[in-house]
């Protein structure tokens, strides 16, 4: 009887500690990695703007220039199916000088899409176009064709970088990280790092080319995770 006494005194007062001293706490924070990738594509938006006093004219115009571009960029080895329509646009323009306005002529462009497969070509190809009647540069943005094993290091980076973090405020306010309660993917990313240059260089050979130099790529994987803690 005395030890069931004793027991049950036991019991009673672990009952009285209160009911958090025995709870895990919560650690929830976020964690991001990145890896560069050399970009492998490049995609050109180039074409050809021309002006008339006559609307049919100016797409005329701008119709035979980039006939001519296509040509010029498939006989260099570009693929066909590598060359696509970027847009096409048509615009008035107008004389304010009276007291009303009038339509003085029109602006016509054709801007192609052109995807390189070979970043040292870039540079070439855009001389190519520009040779061939192109007068409109407007765009080079770069992509890599396999990031699957950057994607998949980046996540890995995430989760470590989270751990730390955990690590860190479990330190802090003395505790311990002993499991994980819930992980969320908040997604991973392709972008640009940097800004991309292009600028004309003189060869060797005495002639001007323009020459691209292509900015990494920033491969990005977030992740938030909750962490199970204790002292």
């Amino acid at each position: 009887m005395k030890k069931l006494a004793s027991l049950l005194l036991v019991l009673f007062m672990l009952s009285l500690i209160p009911a958090f001293a025995f709870a895990d706490s919560d650690i929830t924070v976020s964690g991001t990695g990145e890896v560069l990738v050399p970009a492998d594509t490049a995609v050109v938006s180039l074409g050809v703007t021309a002006a008339d006093p006559d609307v049919l004219e100016a797409m005329a115009s701008v119709n035979m220039a980039i006939a001519s571009v296509r040509e010029a960029l498939i006989s260099a080895g570009v693929d066909e199916s590598d060359i696509n329509t970027d847009y096409i646009s048509i615009y008035a323009r107008y004389d304010y000088s009276g007291e009303t306005e009038k339509i003085v002529g029109y602006n016509a462009n054709s801007t192609l899409a052109v995807r390189v497969n070979d970043i040292d070509l870039v540079g070439k190809i855009i001389d190519t176009a520009l040779e061939a009647g192109a007068n409109t540069l407007n765009d080079i943005s770069f992509s890599a064709t396999d990031t699957k094993e950057a994607k998949e290091k980046a996540m890995r980076l995430a989760v470590e970088d989270a751990r730390a973090k955990a690590e860190i405020y479990a330190d802090a306010a003395g505790l311990s990280i002993f499991g994980i309660e819930d992980i969320v993917e908040q997604g991973t990313f392709s972008s640009e790092k940097g800004v991309s240059t292009m600028f004309n260089s003189v060869e060797a050979a005495g002639d001007t080319e323009t020459f691209v130099q292509a900015a990494k790529l920033t491969v990005s994987s977030r992740v938030t995770i909750t962490f199970k803690a204790d002292r």
